[in-house]
């Protein structure tokens, strides 16, 4: 019998595990505090339960945490993780700044959506990860006590792989899990709407649109979702949603000389964002091959940025982090393995 992993599973699911093996109520707060606040890698090593139920829970199950199998570094300081997982393998990036430090964490093999401009994408899908392969990727790094922010931007879809990313996030906020700020995690995705609906009501946490055109006949040649879920829908279902509180709202915008930053583009924009209470992310193209796009220069950057303040659009350029070792956005992949 395969044993099950206990990384991901929640409070309330250690206490029905806890009392279906007819242990003391309190092993669950104790297991919760081993896994999530010590990052205990075995039950022989948790001390305050007895000799006995540590024997019944390693017949049953593994902690389980995986080291990262390999490691590239940047020369800007981001670090490129490889964890192994049920399905494959996936990448996570560690990108550290002067007053934060971020995780760009993954949650499917590949990716379904097939966007032209992604490395991910072209990897194809092979599978989803669960809650705790989703969590490994930030307990087992060795930079986890320095990490202040999340966001949900590796490789995969996160509202195709919807239960899992919830089941890991409800450990990211919990009090009793890593009891993060919700408001530190941000989770990206291309607008599945109906999944995109009940994450703005069942999390807390940000939201990030890929948008990179506001132009159905555009965003359609390179976002196949555009079919299915439009641009014009997904955004009539975000201006349904409160955005007064603390929660933001952000499009990640890529930018393709010539394709989708001209002035039309900027007109657009602002008619299409204007009444939302949002930001957007502006990032330069990275390329990947087979794909013929061309990459703005930064003064090319800058003037499509100013541009949208002009419109009253909040704009920022986001800055390139780990392009040397393909950690970049777009740019995830673990097709060779």
């Amino acid at each position: 019998m395969e044993k099950k992993s206990l990384l991901g599973v929640s409070l309330q699911e250690l206490q029905e595990i806890v009392a279906e093996l007819g242990l003391p109520k309190f092993t669950a707060k104790q297991l919760v505090e081993w896994i999530y606040l010590k990052r205990c890698p075995s039950f022989d090593l948790m001390t305050n339960l007895s000799k006995n139920t540590r024997a019944i829970l390693d017949e049953r199950f593994v902690v389980g945490f995986s080291a990262p199998e390999n490691v590239q570094t940047s020369s800007d300081g981001t670090k490129k993780y490889l964890f192994k997982v049920s399905e494959g393998y996936v990448e996570t990036a560690f990108i550290p700044e002067r007053e934060r430090a971020t995780l760009c964490v993954s949650c499917q093999v590949g990716c379904k959506m097939n966007c032209q401009f992604c490395q991910t994408g072209k990897q194809g899908f092979h599978g989803n990860l669960t809650a705790g392969e989703i969590l490994n990727q930030i307990f087992s790094i060795p930079e986890y006590e320095q990490l202040s922010n999340f966001v949900f931007m590796g490789m995969g879809e996160p509202m195709n792989n919807y239960d899992a990313v919830m089941r890991a996030l409800e450990v990211m906020t919990s009090p009793w899990g890593l009891a993060m700020s919700p408001t530190r995690i941000t989770v990206s995705t291309v607008g599945i709407i109906p999944f995109m609906k009940r994450f703005l009501t069942e999390s807390k946490c940000n939201l990030a649109i890929s948008l990179h055109s506001p132009f159905y006949d555009e965003r359609v040649k390179i976002m196949p979702v555009e079919k299915t879920f439009p641009l014009n829908e997904v955004l009539h279902a975000l201006r349904q949603h409160d955005w007064s509180g603390q929660r933001r709202l952000s499009f990640e915008y890529i930018v393709f000389k010539g394709f989708n930053d001209t002035p039309n583009h900027v007109k657009e924009l602002a008619k299409q964002l204007g009444s939302l209470r949002c930001r957007v992310n502006l990032i330069r193209w990275h390329a990947i091959p087979d794909v013929n796009f061309q990459s703005p220069s930064i003064d090319e950057m800058v003037r499509f940025r100013d541009a949208l303040n002009n419109k009253g659009i909040i704009a920022t350029i986001r800055a390139s982090r780990g392009q040397d070792i393909d950690a970049a956005c777009g740019l995830l992949s673990t097709k060779k393995m």
